[in-house]
């Protein structure tokens, strides 16, 4: 039932990816699964850049470099996160927004849009037992210097895919009712 996979979806972070690939075939369920969220005025502004093999470490070495370049002070530690997360996973997707080039939507509706689509995804992945979470470093602002991105295009995050083993934890919510105000 859907209510149960919403309520089960969960992130799971590259420090517990297994190694082992995901198929061409999972990732174009995971995408058409995206390219069916609601979109205002048909724009469909959501754009993925499916990175996996040596591309996960080019992004890697890109990451961590810029890290250094753009830092004062540049901690160890996360240069290594930088450089080793986009490897380990089992693909990354860079989640970017082409915005309508009429802008005949505001541009917050064009980012729900591909919020939704990113949801879509979390979704899927989570019915087929794929690990996964939503990205968005300070970087993501650099990431023209490492696509090729249109104009008007722009990327938004980084969706991060593995296999895990294990149990994930239990979340709790606080009461919907805390929430609604009815009138």
């Amino acid at each position: 039932m859907i209510f149960d996979l919403i309520k089960n979806r969960r992130s799971v972070f590259p420090a517990q990816y297994i190694d082992k690939p995901i198929a061409k075939e999972d990732i174009l369920k995971v995408l058409e699964a995206a390219n069916w969220a609601p979109t205002h005025k048909k724009t469909e502004p959501w754009r993925f850049k499916v990175l996996q093999g040596s591309s996960q470490e080019k992004l890697g070495t890109f990451l961590s470099k810029k890290y250094v370049e753009v830092t004062e002070k540049p901690k160890q530690i996360k240069i290594k996160k930088l450089q080793t997360n986009p490897i380990v996973a089992g693909a990354v997707i860079a989640i970017c927004m082409q915005r309508d080039s009429k802008e005949s939507i505001p541009e917050w509706e064009e980012v729900a849009a591909v919020a939704m689509a990113v949801q879509n995804m979390w979704l899927c992945c989570t019915a087929l037992n794929i690990g996964c979470y939503w990205s968005s470093p300070g970087l993501i602002k650099h990431m023209g210097d490492f696509f090729n991105l249109n104009e008007g295009e722009r990327c938004l995050g980084f969706f991060y895919m593995g296999y895990y083993e294990g149990d994930l934890p239990e979340v709790n919510r606080n009461p919907i009712e805390d929430k609604i105000v009815w009138l």
